[in-house]
């Protein structure tokens, strides 16, 4: 068979990709491993887009909720997975469910008869030499093709153990009881914000951490090591009860400024700190300093609110720790998802840095609008950043900090903040202008989807 575009991996974010390529007229060579013998230690069928966690692709509130807004855009776009799911959904409220099984079968369905792609079963070991690929392999890439990628981009530029600390919107975050400080008064003073805590504070978070509900390892993640640098703050705190204040809650060096006595005309160290660094270049979101967890999502929510000025703390992301396969996508892919220095090779899906079923699908819905425009020899221009596929795109390819890139849901601290708002409008304001300038994005669009 000859091609235009192989792409690897039949998750959501393959399938999305070679739909889009294939409904622009070109041929596409679609290999996935799953039926050909081999199976990830996540999966339980050999079906294309098969949903391995969750049933729910999360609210399709697109008036007031980012990641509705993110179902609009893809539905505007003739996205395969919104398709499928509309035929497969369940009751759920305002959040959209489906029947897993309808909906892969609907999706290999589409994909099996649409003349333009071929699906084979096979293991790819390597990443091509040459022609036009797309990798859509997610968080479970095999061995040998991850050895290929590290090959490829660099030891330190694939991440296998994905320690993931919370992510607090800015605006969530009471400023009469924290402060902009940073250690010894390095750096130009506003490099964190400081949330301090007495020692009864301290002790009752300390037990709390331990007494916490957490969330066990899957099997296929019982032997990944622990390391040094990531590991759960519930560990360190089980190591002894003063652990976390010579470590991430460490209060030396950050003078508290309403916290003053005779005695410390400057302020007085808390008994201990938590810090927080900005997470994005738009100052939006802010990560928890050494808070990656294993406590349960509804643990984490109730014990952080108890830290003294996140009491009413939103989280655009909460904490995790988990065995993960993604790239550092600020540092090695393009704005077009093209491998630096390999640009015949996109990345799609999760392994790029994204996180969720939704955002993974619209990542492999532009990796197959971006190649379709080159075949074409088309100018791509991607969605504005005020869009939810423009946002996620952003946090990908290089509004996110190298340093620190995790795997990211789609949220509107990754929008252009807007500040004339009152908050209980924002919602809806981030929506309203993300429908108008997604149309008139696509309204440029040289191929228009009916």
């Amino acid at each position: 068979m000859t091609y235009d575009v192989h792409i690897i991996g039949g998750g959501l974010a393959g399938c999305e990709a070679a739909w889009q390529l294939a409904q622009h007229g070109y041929r596409v060579r679609l290999s996935e491993m799953r039926g050909s013998g081999d199976m990830t230690p996540a999966h339980q069928t050999d079906g294309l887009a098969e949903l391995v966690c969750s049933n729910s692709f999360r609210s399709d509130d697109d008036e007031r909720n980012a990641v509705g807004l993110l179902h609009h855009e893809m539905r505007r776009l003739d996205s395969l997975v919104m398709r499928a799911g509309e035929a497969a959904r369940v009751p759920a409220g305002s959040a959209m469910a489906v029947d897993r099984d309808v909906f892969s079968a609907g999706v290999e369905r589409a994909l099996a008869e649409h003349p333009n792609v071929t699906v084979v079963r096979e293991r790819i070991d390597e990443l091509p030499a040459a022609g036009m690929t797309i990798v859509s392999t997610g968080p479970l890439t095999a061995q040998a093709l991850a050895e290929s990628v590290v090959r490829a981009t660099g030891q330190d530029r694939l991440a296998f153990f994905d320690a993931i600390a919370p992510i607090v919107h800015r605006d969530s975050i009471d400023m009469d009881v924290a402060w902009f400080q940073s250690r010894w008064n390095k750096g130009d003073g506003k490099d964190y914000i400081n949330c301090p805590m007495t020692k009864e504070q301290y002790l009752a978070f300390h037990q709390g951490l331990i007494d916490g509900e957490k969330i066990a390892f899957k099997e296929w993640e019982a032997d990944t090591p622990y390391f040094e640098g990531c590991m759960p703050i519930e560990v360190m705190a089980s190591r002894g009860v003063d652990t976390l204040r010579f470590g991430p809650m460490k209060p030396v060096g950050l003078d508290n400024p309403r916290d003053t006595t005779p005695e410390f005309p400057q302020g007085r160290w808390p008994h201990a700190v938590v810090q927080l660094r900005q997470d994005n270049k738009l100052g939006t979101l802010w990560n928890m300093v050494g808070f990656q967890t294993k406590l349960k999502h509804g643990a984490q929510v109730e014990l952080f609110r108890t830290i003294p000025g996140l009491e009413n703390a939103e989280f655009a992301r909460l904490g995790g720790l988990h065995r993960n396969t993604f790239l550092n996508s600020p540092l090695v892919l393009d704005r077009q998802l093209r491998l630096k220095g390999g640009e015949h090779v996109r990345f799609a899906g999760q392994i790029t840095g994204c996180e969720g079923y939704v955002e993974s699908s619209a990542v492999g819905i532009m990796a197959g609008l971006m190649a379709a425009a080159e075949l074409g020899g088309e100018t791509w221009t991607a969605p504005p950043p005020s869009t939810a596929m423009g946002a996620l795109l952003s946090h990908i390819t290089g509004d996110a900090e190298a340093e620190t890139f995790q795997p990211m849901n789609v949220n509107f601290g990754l929008f252009p903040p807007l500040h004339d708002i009152k908050k209980k409008a924002r919602k809806e304001a981030y929506a309203e202008r993300g429908k108008a300038e997604f149309g008139a994005w696509l309204a440029t669009l040289d191929r228009v989807p009916a």
